[in-house]
């Protein structure tokens, strides 16, 4: 039988993963392995895994089967064979809203808890709405592309040739479906730049003067550089990583970007860097700090099932040492721009409140970034002004 074939095709991803690659990496590895599979295996069993992964640590009692079956029913609003012969009595019901449907799933199973989904709740930022929050796992987080002023109109036109749904969220900014083929569309990206709207929105505490010169101490690709270069191309940019291989893909995105004058450098900002920094000093930094990207497990939705909480403390020691040890090159008066893709307090508000008690900095303002209203990243940031010298 199809659904057989189905099931069997989906236990083998599941027994075969351990969660150490992101999925999306480790099934393109598996297809390519495992050619015999064609385009509707690869398909059914891609929205089974991830479906599966969404409904957390829920149910956790039930078969897996049957949690396969609510979770399809839950996340999509397409028939399935899984949710056609293990929840017959729900599967004419498929395409009703999400509310509705986990309406039907709690009086089928009494034992069903949304919390269970997250499972680390007690560990959340205050300002975050738990079941809002909860429920938006079910739900796969939109594309969003900045796009550089004055080219709005040109790459709406683009979309609209190729017939791709687009909203446009503001002069800068549109949202697209997930999955969008960006290369069938763009001959190249030098007018916009793949960037979640909560990332966008870090970007209204930056507030750059002409000329500063600022720090990206944990850059990766650039993409917090290229948002400060756009909203002040005067800006003299030193960028660093503990990654080489992401600084180059950094020279990369700056070069399609148009930027040229740059300093980079490889970093371990657990180390002293006087060495390499011992004359700088810096109107700004931006600290995106490495973090358990809680926040983004939307996208990565296998995070709810393998992480580990002790991780936590973990990254919370790391982001202390790290923003501990770049607090020096700041002038004084100038903001320090910490920054989390996590929903977790001791990444956030308590990461704050350790700054403002150890170094002299003043917190002036921080937010929870709620993208879980907005089929978009859950981020937080926070703008520190440094009071003497360190």
């Amino acid at each position: 039988m199809r659904i057989e074939h189905q099931i069997r095709a989906f236990e083998q991803i599941f027994k075969s993963y351990d969660g150490l690659l992101p999925l999306h990496r480790f099934l393109h590895l598996y297809f390519k392995q495992n050619k015999k599979m064609g385009s509707s295996d690869r398909r059914w069993s891609s929205r089974y895994i991830y479906s599966f992964f969404r409904l957390g640590k829920a149910l956790i009692k039930e078969q897996q089967v049957l949690r396969l079956a609510v979770a399809d029913f839950l996340c999509n609003f397409s028939p399935s064979l899984v949710v056609e012969t293990h929840l017959p009595s729900l599967a004419d019901q498929i395409e009703l809203p999400l509310e509705a449907k986990l309406t039907l799933i709690q009086t089928a199973f009494p034992e069903f808890q949304l919390a269970d989904v997250f499972s680390f709740h007690q560990n959340l930022s205050a300002a975050v709405e738990k079941e809002d929050f909860f429920k938006s796992f079910f739900i796969q987080p939109d594309l969003f592309l900045r796009i550089t002023k004055g080219h709005l109109k040109a790459l709406l036109a683009d979309l609209k040739a190729h017939e791709v749904p687009v909203k446009e969220i503001s002069e800068t900014t549109l949202m697209l479906p997930n999955g969008t083929k960006l290369e069938n569309i763009f001959p190249n990206q030098k007018f916009y730049q793949v960037q979640d709207l909560s990332s966008q929105k870090t970007g209204l505490f930056f507030e750059p003067k002409t000329y500063d010169r600022w720090w990206d101490c944990c850059a990766a690709s650039g993409g917090k550089s290229l948002l400060l270069h756009d909203l002040e191309p005067t800006v003299q940019l030193v960028v660093s990583d503990v990654r080489e291989t992401s600084l180059n893909n950094l020279d990369d995105r700056f070069h399609e970007a148009g930027i040229k004058k740059y300093q980079k450098k490889v970093l371990d900002l657990l180390q002293n860097n006087d060495q390499d920094l011992h004359d700088y000093e810096f109107d700004g930094i931006i600290l995106d700090a490495p973090c358990s990207g809680s926040g983004t497990w939307g996208r990565t939705p296998e995070m709810l099932y393998y992480f580990d909480e002790h991780k936590i403390s973990m990254y919370s020691r790391l982001q202390k040492g790290i923003a501990g040890n770049v607090v020096k090159y700041l002038k004084v008066g100038k903001p320090l721009i910490y920054i989390t893709c996590s929903v977790f307090k001791q990444e956030n508000e308590e990461a704050v409140r350790f700054l403002e008690e150890n170094f002299p900095l003043k917190l002036e303002k921080m937010e929870v970034i709620k993208g879980y209203k907005d089929a978009a990243d859950t981020m937080f940031v926070a703008r520190l002004i440094k009071t003497e010298p360190a």
